[in-house]
């Protein structure tokens, strides 16, 4: 059976193509739910016996005056003497527009005209300066003569682009030039569809958002598949393509396509979609969701023409910049980064990080019921503990000092606490997420949202430290 015929249509329209160097011409775009299927327009026989060949035989005898009367100046044909045998290819796309009525006039029209057979070639008109006086011939033996064939215009696959793990852009490739009601479809192992050329910037963006949608079922549905093999502590919460900006501004490519995942307690950067479990050793980079700070980016922020942006800041300062193609892509990418940072903060508890306070080594956990723990690193004695709602307010150098500001819950005076760390941003980045998934459990409907996600239990060893008063 056809694969094609388990596909749900979506999406049927016609477009331009411009494949390579080629001239636009007119495609029929098919979005099923996990193939984008590009048609042209060809004639093909649909009763009678179908004619196959790979090439056919065609005789001209040069006229004492007037050329070949096929107009063909080529020096090599002049002095080719009294026969000349060519080997004519078939231009896949001609017969589609090629293929009119009859003339009855035609050499080629067969004698018997109520058998209905003709040749498509014949059948389109072009008779090679045809003149009933003309005495160059042509030969059509070689064309389909079995009675009852019939040749129809129809539209025929030209390229197939499987949706799964997909990107698509309206971008010059590593640009932020954008095209101009147009884009094109990369599909997972390279295949691309060309250049589509939409016929207003309204159906461009139809487009856009309907494979987009496909690609983004088909991915959900992927890692349903693949979270069935994981454990519950390292599931998927999203894939997906973005473009990372070059931070060598020498480079040729402004923008690399990066595909992103965030699983269990990681975000990862790959150059490809992971497919096997060894791929997802091989990533480019990892960094730990809870220890790095995402943000979305206003049109101030942008760096340059692209539109749809967010940075994500390392545990270690490094700052990437990401472009997406759509609104709707950016809103999913904040969502999911959201619940990977809840449920891992959920999951883990509390982190500690080593730290100095006057020339000694401490501890600095960040608990999730307790808030802030400080203590001695060596006797675990608990040296100060505020709540989170204590927190009115920090500052940091950028290198290495954090100043805390803590309202005494007694005499609700300010009280500054200020700690040295080796790992400054995680330690920011941490408190950040720790914070925020406090605030997400003050809102039910984001609770209720993550019921599902979160099926994980907190396990009861997180590491939680035991302190002594």
């Amino acid at each position: 059976m056809d694969f094609r015929t388990t596909c749900e249509e979506t999406k049927t329209g016609i477009c331009l193509l411009q494949d390579g160097n080629q001239e636009p011409f007119k495609v029929r775009l098919h979005l099923a739910k996990d193939i984008l299927m590009i048609q042209e327009q060809d004639v093909i026989c649909v009763s009678g016996e179908p004619f196959y060949s790979g090439e056919r035989t065609v005789t001209i005898r040069r006229q004492t005056v007037g050329g070949f009367g096929l107009s063909i100046k080529v020096q090599v044909l002049r002095n080719a003497g009294e026969e000349v045998t060519l080997t004519v290819s078939f231009l896949k796309r001609a017969p589609a527009f090629l293929k009119l009525p009859l003339n009855e006039d035609c050499a080629c029209a067969p004698s018997d005209q109520s058998s209905g057979t003709s040749s498509p070639l014949c059948d389109s008109g072009l008779h090679l300066n045809y003149h009933p006086n003309n005495t160059d011939t042509l030969s059509c033996s070689s064309w389909p003569a079995s009675p009852g064939l019939r040749w129809e215009k129809r539209w025929c696959d030209l390229r197939l682009i499987p949706l799964l793990h997909s990107r698509f852009s309206q971008y010059l490739p590593g640009s932020d030039l954008c095209r101009q009601n147009a884009f094109q479809v990369i599909a997972v192992d390279g295949v691309c569809s060309g250049i589509i050329q939409c016929l207003s910037a309204e159906d461009c963006i139809d487009w856009l958002q309907a494979i987009a949608s496909n690609i983004s079922n088909l991915t959900k549905h992927n890692i349903k598949k693949i979270n069935r093999n994981f454990p519950v502590n390292q599931q998927i919460v999203y894939m997906g393509w973005t473009e990372e900006r070059e931070q060598d501004s020498l480079q040729d490519r402004m923008y690399t396509p990066k595909f992103l995942a965030l699983r269990g307690s990681s975000l990862y950067k790959f150059i490809a979609p992971p497919v096997t479990t060894w791929d997802w050793t091989r990533a480019e980079k990892t960094f730990s969701v809870y220890e790095i700070m995402c943000k979305i980016l206003k049109d101030s922020d942008l760096l340059d023409r692209r539109k749809h942006c967010f940075s994500v800041q390392s545990e270690s300062g490094e700052d990437l910049y990401f472009s997406v193609e759509l609104e709707s892509d950016l809103t999913l990418w904040e969502k999911a980064f959201q619940t990977a940072t809840f449920l891992e903060v959920e999951r883990i508890q509390c982190k500690t990080y080593a730290c100095v306070l006057e020339s000694h080594l401490m501890g600095l956990t960040i608990d999730f019921s307790m808030g802030f723990v400080c203590f001695d690193a060596a006797t675990k004695a608990v040296l100060w503990r505020y709540k989170f709602s204590q927190l009115k307010g920090s500052s940091d150098d950028g290198k290495s000092k954090i100043k805390f500001l803590f309202q005494n819950q007694d005499t609700k005076q300010i009280e500054a606490k200020e700690l040295e760390f080796s790992n400054l941003f995680a330690v920011l980045h941490c408190i950040h997420s720790f914070f925020a998934a406090k605030v997400a459990c003050l809102d039910p409907l984001y609770v209720g949202s993550q019921a599902t996600a979160s099926s994980a239990p907190t396990t009861s060893g997180t590491g939680k430290l035991k302190y002594t008063t």
